[in-house]
C-alpha cells in the first residue's frame, strides 16, 4: 500500500541506528470490530512467506494504476519470500509484523536513513505494507506508532520516507500520521516500462504517538 521498498542494503555508517531486539509489545489497532489487541513484534524467519504475500499483493492494488499490469502480474511471492529470508536473518533493515489472531495482516522495514544529505539523527522508513484486505483497520498506524517509539528509543528525531507521488492512499496516511512533505525533494526512475516520480517526507519523532 505504502512506499516503493528497495532491496536489503549495507546501510550508511553516518547514520546507522541499532534498534535493540525488544520484548514483544502489544499495540491497539482500531479493526472492523474494535474487539481485539493486535500484536507487533519484530519478524522471524518464519514469517518471511506471508510478508513476501502481502509485498506482492499491495503492490498489486496500490500500483494499478501506476504501473504496467505485465509488470505487476510477473511479481514473484518467491523471489520476495528468499529476498525477505535474507534481509531477516542479516537483521537490515529492522522489519516489524503486525499479527491479528496470530496472522500477518502488515508490515514495516525500517533502518538508517539511505539519503546522502540526511542529518544527523534521521531514521527512514524503508517500505510500509499492509494485507489490501486489511487497510484502513488501523494496521498501519499502529505499525508506524511502534516503530516510533523504537526509534525514540535509540535516539533518533526525525524519520524520513519516499513514496510515489501518485499514491494519494500511502499520501494521505502519511499525512495524517505526521509526515510533511519535503519541497522541492523528489526524484524520478523507470520500472517496468513506467516514468516514476517519488516525493520525500519527513515527520518529527517527537510527535509520533
Amino acid at each position: 500500500m505504502m512506499e516503493r521498498p528497495r532491496g536489503p542494503t549495507v546501510p550508511s555508517a553516518h547514520t546507522i541506528v541499532r534498534l535493540r531486539e525488544v520484548n514483544r509489545s502489544r499495540v491497539r489497532a482500531n479493526d472492523r470490530d474494535h474487539t481485539h489487541r493486535m500484536l507487533i513484534e519484530h519478524a522471524t524467519l518464519a514469517d518471511a512467506r506471508a510478508v513476501a504475500r502481502i509485498h506482492v499483493d499491495a503492490w498489486r492494488a496500490a500500483y494499478a494504476s501506476v504501473l504496467p499490469a505485465d509488470f505487476l502480474a510477473a511479481l514473484s511471492v518467491d523471489e520476495r519470500q528468499t529476498m525477505w529470508r535474507e534481509s531477516i536473518a542479516a537483521g537490515t533493515p529492522t522489519l516489524l509484523v503486525a499479527r491479528d489472531h496470530g496472522e500477518v495482516a502488515g508490515w514495516l522495514s525500517v533502518g538508517p536513513s539511505r539519503d546522502g544529505d540526511a542529518p544527523a539523527g534521521r531514521a527512514e522508513i524503508w517500505a510500509l505494507y499492509v494485507d489490501p484486505g486489511r487497510w484502513s483497520t488501523g494496521t498501519g498506524r499502529a505499525l508506524w506508532a511502534h516503530a516510533g517509539a523504537l526509534l525514540r528509543e535509540q535516539g533518533c528525531t526525525t524519520c524520513s520516507l519516499w513514496v510515489f507521488a501518485r499514491n494519494e492512499r500511502a499520501l494521505r496516511f502519511y499525512r495524517a500520521a505526521g509526515f510533511v512533505q519535503e519541497s522541492p525533494v523528489a526524484k524520478t526512475f523507470e520500472l517496468g516500462g513506467a516514468a516514476i516520480e517519488e516525493v520525500r517526507f519527513v515527520a518529527r519523532l517527537s510527535s509520533v504517538t
